[in-house]
C-alpha cells in the first residue's frame, strides 16, 4: 500500500493538533503535493542545507521539520539566496515539507512531555493548559425502525466519533408519549389523545463544529414532524494538552546535582545556571527552545527551577530576584530529542514507511574547548 503525503500530515495533525499551535506559528503541512506517494520519512529540528542534502540524497518524500519553512514573509525562492536555497533543493527533488512547531511542544506526547521523561519528572502537567474543542452529547428519540436511517445521517455528518474509533452511539429502549393537536399529522396513533409508543433514547458525541449539521441530519432522516432532540456539553477534564510541563522529582536534589544529571540526560549538554546550586529541587518546570518567558508562571505554580533552552539576560536577573534557579541548556539541546521521539512516534504509526531523525543535523552553537585541557 502506497502511503502519501497528505495521509502523514493527516497524522501529525491528529498527534499535534494545529489548534495547540501559536497563534503567530505557522503549522501543518507547508510545502509540496499532498497527493504525491511517500515511502521515506525524515525528521529534523529544521530545514537547512544540510539536512535538505540528506533529505534528497536519502530519497525522503516527506521532511517532518519541527521549526516551520517560510516563517516569515518571504519574497524571493531562489538557489542563489541562502535562506531559501535549500527549498529550490527540496522542490527540484519533490521533498515535502510539514511543521508541527508549537503544536508538537504543547502536545499531549510531544516535546515537553519528552524533556520530563528525560529528566526523571513524575505527574507533569501542563503549565499554560489548553481546553479541549467544545464537545456535546446528543440525544435523539426515535422508533427503532428510524435508528439506522438517524444514525447513517449523524455519523455522516461527524458525530460518534471516540479517539480511533468511529460510528459511535448507544440506545436504550423505553415508552414515549404524546398528545398531538389539530394541526398535526403523527407518524404513528393519531392526532387529538395521548399515544404511547415504543422507542429508542440514541445517544451519541458531537464535535461542537459539527453540531448544526449534526441536528440537520437527524431531522432529514427522522420520520417524526417534530423530533425530540436534546443537547448537552460535555465537561473536557484537563488533560495533557498545553505549553510548557512541570512536574516533581521522586525526591528533593540539590540544585547542583540536578543539574548535573539534566545535562547526561540532554546528551551531555553544556548549561548555564542561575541560582543557588546547595537549594534543595523538587518541583521542576521545563519549557523546550526559548521558553524563558514561563519563569513567572513557574514560580506561581511552586516550581523551584525552569528548564529552558534559551534565556534573555533580563530574564535571568528576574529567575535571581523570584529566587527561582534557571538552566539554560540550549535550543537545539532542549528539542533535537523531541524530533528523534517524533521519527519513531511517526514509524510506529506507519511500519511500511522507512523513518529516521536527520544524522547529518548538528547543533550550529560549538562550544570553545579548554586549551587547559588539550
Amino acid at each position: 500500500m502506497m502511503r502519501t503525503v497528505a495521509e502523514v500530515a493527516g497524522w501529525l495533525e491528529g498527534f499535534a493538533p494545529s489548534r495547540l499551535a501559536e497563534k503567530w506559528d505557522n503549522v501543518g503541512l507547508l510545502w509540496g503535493d499532498p497527493d504525491a506517494p511517500v515511502e521515506r520519512v525524515m525528521t529534523c529540528l529544521t530545514v537547512t542545507d544540510e539536512s535538505a542534502t540528506e533529505a534528497v540524497r536519502e530519497g525522503a518524500g516527506l521532511i517532518v521539520s519541527h521549526h516551520p519553512i517560510l516563517f516569515r514573509e518571504t519574497k524571493r525562492i531562489r538557489a542563489d539566496i541562502p535562506a531559501t536555497a535549500p527549498l529550490w533543493k527540496l522542490a527540484r527533488a519533490g521533498v515535502a515539507v510539514a511543521s508541527p512547531h508549537t503544536a508538537f511542544d504543547s502536545a499531549e506526547q510531544g516535546i515537553n512531555a519528552g524533556l520530563c521523561r528525560r529528566l526523571g519528572l513524575v505527574d507533569a502537567a501542563p503549565i499554560r493548559p489548553i481546553a479541549g474543542p467544545s464537545t456535546f452529547k446528543v440525544v435523539v428519540f426515535a422508533l427503532e425502525t428510524d435508528r439506522d436511517a438517524v444514525l447513517a445521517g449523524a455519523f455522516e455528518a461527524g458525530a460518534g466519533r471516540i479517539g480511533d474509533y468511529t460510528e459511535c452511539s448507544f440506545a436504550i429502549p423505553g415508552a414515549g408519549t404524546f398528545f398531538g393537536g389539530e394541526s398535526t399529522d403523527p407518524t404513528v396513533g393519531a392526532r387529538g389523545r395521548r399515544e404511547a409508543v415504543a422507542e429508542l433514547r440514541i445517544e451519541m458525541v458531537c464535535p461542537g463544529d459539527r453540531l448544526s449539521a449534526v441536528l440537520a441530519a437527524i431531522r432529514a432522516r427522522h420520520s417524526y414532524e417534530e423530533p425530540a432532540i436534546d443537547v448537552y456539553p460535555i465537561e473536557t477534564p484537563p488533560g495533557g494538552l498545553g505549553a510548557g510541563r512541570i512536574g516533581k522529582l521522586e525526591g528533593p536534589r540539590p540544585f547542583g546535582e540536578f543539574a548535573r544529571a539534566a545535562s547526561e540526560a540532554l546528551g551531555g549538554a553544556m548549561l548555564q545556571l542561575v541560582g543557588d546550586l546547595a537549594m534543595p529541587v523538587e518541583r521542576v518546570a521545563v519549557s523546550c527552545g526559548a521558553g524563558d518567558d514561563f519563569l513567572v508562571d513557574a514560580a506561581r505554580l511552586g516550581a523551584q527551577v525552569l528548564l529552558t533552552g534559551e534565556a534573555r539576560f533580563h530574564r535571568t536577573l528576574e529567575a535571581r530576584a523570584l529566587g527561582v534557579g534557571l538552566i539554560v541548556a540550549g535550543h537545539y539541546a532542549t528539542e533535537r530529542p523531541g524530533v528523534e521521539d517524533l521519527a519513531e512516534q511517526i514509524a510506529l504509526a506507519f511500519p511500511d514507511l522507512l523513518v529516521w531523525p536527520s544524522r547529518d543535523e548538528t547543533d550550529p552553537l560549538a562550544i570553545l574547548p579548554d586549551p587547559r585541557r588539550s
